[in-house]
């Protein structure tokens, strides 16, 4: 059972700051093609605007990407713990029972 930062779908840490940085970029576009849209042309905006749709779509696919690795180091530790529980089915049963006993005298005390 390994709780790296790696999962079986690929590398997870830094994204957050990575789609945070692309949303930001998002709305700086965004806000920039607000403000200057009365003098802007046609043509100027037309850029503006394919610029906004790609980092639109830059940060879609980052947020894909962190919600499939999300996904997959989920299953993975479900995955491990099902396999832990197979394996040490006495144990389980032991803690299983003693957080029922922990969850009872703090219930019975209120």
């Amino acid at each position: 059972m390994t709780n790296g930062i790696f999962s079986p779908q690929g590398k997870f840490d830094g994204s957050k700051e990575a789609i945070v940085k692309d949303l930001k970029n998002v709305v700086a576009d965004a806000d920039a093609m607000i403000s200057n849209v009365a003098q802007t042309t046609a043509d100027e905006f037309a850029q503006a605007r394919s610029r906004l749709e790609a980092s639109l779509s830059h940060a879609k696919s980052r947020f894909v990407e962190a919600g499939t690795a999300v996904s997959g180091r989920a299953r993975f530790a479900a995955d491990q713990t099902d396999v832990f529980v197979r394996e040490n089915p006495w144990k389980m049963l032991g803690i299983a029972a003693a957080a029922g006993v922990i969850i009872g005298a703090i219930l019975s005390r209120r």
